[in-house]
């Protein structure tokens, strides 16, 4: 696991900046503490920091091919570089190491920008082919590793794993886009493409960009997307033996390194299942990790113990204190642009744990989406039964007018708590979803920014991030699709994005088997009924692990892996979030109605509502300003 960075003049040879570009590199020196390594030719400049994992004694980067006429800096892993460099070699292609990144320089040699097709992987890199004056440019299918670029006025582009890469060159604008900050207060994080920024993008996962020096700059390109093609039929049995081989194989391709290797133990399904296809993949103990807390709501210790227990890990347990806020500062740092999800603190501090044993971390991320475990996926197949029975025409005023009647009521059971209900039944599919997962919801972001920022937005409403992709769906099948639009954006832009920023602040390598693409495409093509069957998530999952786990690991409900933000806010961090939200950074920003800013602390003190989400997004929001000094 790496960090990359570089500078490209798209026009022409202009000198790079030796001096710039190393400090490019060194912001993301986080990310690679082994080595770093710098490539400077006319027009470009490569820079590389490496954590070294495979081949420690080679590798290094900027990485060549035989004539050094095709350089790459790469960030990641490609599993099945073992089965590649054999083909490549009959090819005629001389390899001078053994590790992953040398079959990507000799597999671009042979495949072109197909090259990408053939890797099974986590991955973000840059490649430079001279003869070809060409840039090629690619991430991961799934969005597992990041990657960021920006074409500056003078046609330079700058690209690098994080974003700070970037600001760290004084060319690049930090302008805020408002589109941005609208698609932020709505979903927590900036989707991709947007950054916060107007002048830098996000490659989005599955695509590649290829840019030829003296042509105007391309499009990303799309090499791939989850299928959701069927996989036929398919009995119960069958798919639960299935699951497992290919579980266990996504797994197996994962547990090559030449450091420690181990796995993160949360107690839940998915860490579980991954920890219990590793004891049964190696003779060695497993290294396991967990976190505690000391509040019993958040808490799953006694769970990760349960399976750290059966399958005879090592395993360790940290304990996060409830009044652990002390990483606020930190975030801003780790993140470069506003991000709202809390769980960022726990998951910094089990990666901490983790990296006290091992260099190398197997993690469960991805297995909500794959196989429909967030109850979110419940409520919404309800609502879309409920909303099959009425044409949108009539629901929409009807709903709408008892979703604008019907006290809104957190404090209330689930079953009294019917407005937010009669405001989803009142949209499409797409819109009622996009209601749900909402950190802050239409209504209230109409009231959270100024009349000058409402008009700057010129009526961009972040529910059309869902609608582009909905657009784009292979599938339309209700569950199937919410699943989709979730692979698109929740999982790239914050599940991955939290675990990437959190691992890399501590030099620690994680990977996510339950991402393995093969694994992904095979999944998505399930009946949906073998995912959510009534009201149970993962069904066939839990099945085909029923041997392998308890059922109190199974069948117990979700907890997550949150922080008790709303008594932080009434408490420790009462002070700290009044003057974050009421004070001069937000005000003078431009974005904000203060009026709105100040009934939500007011309520939220008095205990009146619980508005801790809003609130910390705020508090990140600040942060962010108060980081970069943007405008």
């Amino acid at each position: 696991m790496c960090g990359i960075t570089g500078i490209f003049d798209t026009t022409g040879e202009s000198g790079i900046d030796r001096e710039l570009l190393e400090a490019m590199n060194q912001s993301q020196f986080h990310r690679g503490p082994d080595e770093g390594g710098i490539h400077i030719e006319p027009g470009l400049g490569f820079g590389h920091r490496r954590l070294s994992i495979i081949d420690l004694s080679s590798g290094q980067q900027p990485l060549f091919n035989e004539d050094e006429s095709v350089v790459v800096v790469f960030n990641g892993e490609i599993y099945n570089f073992i089965d590649l460099m054999p083909e490549l070699k009959a090819l005629g292609h001389t390899f001078r190491t053994h590790c992953d990144t040398e079959v990507i320089v000799h597999a671009w040699e042979e495949w072109g920008e197909n090259c990408v097709d053939r890797f099974r992987g986590m991955f973000a890199f840059a490649l430079w082919d001279r003869n070809r004056q060409t840039l090629f440019i690619a991430r991961d299918r799934l969005g597992v590793k990041p990657f960021h670029y920006a074409l500056l006025d003078d046609g330079r582009l700058l690209f690098g794993s994080e974003l700070k890469a970037l600001t760290a060159h004084p060319a690049m604008r930090r302008e805020i886009d408002s589109c941005a900050v609208e698609e932020y207060f709505a979903y927590g994080y900036v989707p991709e493409p947007r950054t916060i920024f107007k002048s830098a993008l996000k490659l989005p996962p599955g695509h590649t960009l290829t840019v030829v020096r003296g042509r105007p700059m391309p499009k990303p390109k799309k090499y791939w997307d989850v299928p959701f093609q069927s996989v036929g039929p398919i009995s119960e049995a069958d798919a639960e033996e299935e699951l497992v081989a290919r579980l266990k194989e996504a797994v197996r391709i994962r547990l090559v390194a030449e450091v420690p290797l181990g796995a993160f133990l949360s107690g839940g399904v998915d860490s579980s299942a991954v920890v219990a296809m590793m004891a049964e993949l190696s003779d060695d103990p497993v290294n396991t990790c967990s976190i505690a807390f000391t509040d019993p709501k958040f808490n799953e210790a006694e769970y990760a113990r349960m399976v750290a227990t059966q399958y005879k890990t090592h395993h360790s347990t940290g304990t996060v204190d409830p009044d652990d806020f002390s990483l606020l500062d930190r975030l801003a740092t780790l993140y470069d642009e506003p991000y709202a999800d809390s769980s960022a603190l726990p998951t910094y501090r089990v990666c901490e744990l983790a990296k006290k044993s091992v260099t190398v971390a197997l993690s469960g991320d991805g297995g909500d989406e794959n196989l429909a475990g967030y109850r979110r996926y419940r409520h919404h197949m309800a609502e879309e039964k409920m909303r099959s029975l009425l044409p949108l025409g009539l629901r929409r005023p009807l709903f709408g007018l008892l979703g604008s009647l019907y006290p809104k009521a957190d404090w209330a059971p689930r079953i009294f708590r019917a407005k937010t209900t009669f405001e989803a039944l009142a949209r499409d599919s797409v819109e009622g979803y996009f209601h749900t997962v909402s950190v802050m919801k239409d209504s209230m972001r109409e009231k959270l920014y100024s009349a000058p920022f409402k008009r700057e937005l010129q009526g961009h409403r972040a529910v059309e991030v869902l609608r582009q992709h909905a657009a784009e769906s292979p599938t339309d099948n209700p569950l199937s699709l919410v699943q989709y639009l979730d692979m698109k954006t929740y999982l790239p832009g914050d599940i991955l994005t939290k675990v990437d920023r959190a691992s890399m602040a501590h030099a620690l390598e994680v990977r996510v088997p339950l991402l393995d693409h093969r694994f992904v495409e095979w999944t998505s093509g399930l009946p949906s009924d073998l995912k959510l069957r009534g009201s149970e998530g993962k069904y066939i999952f839990k099945k085909a692990l029923a041997s392998r786990l308890p059922d109190d690991i199974l069948y117990r409900p979700k907890m997550g892996f949150a922080v008790p933000l709303a008594a932080w806010f009434r408490g420790p961090l009462k002070n700290r979030m009044r003057e974050s939200v009421l004070g001069s950074r937000l005000a003078d920003s431009g974005i904000f109605n203060r009026e709105f800013l100040t009934h939500l602390v007011d309520e939220h003190e008095a205990g009146r509502r619980d508005y801790s989400a809003p609130l910390w997004s705020l508090l990140m929001f600040d942060a962010f300003l108060a980081m970069n000094g943007a405008s």
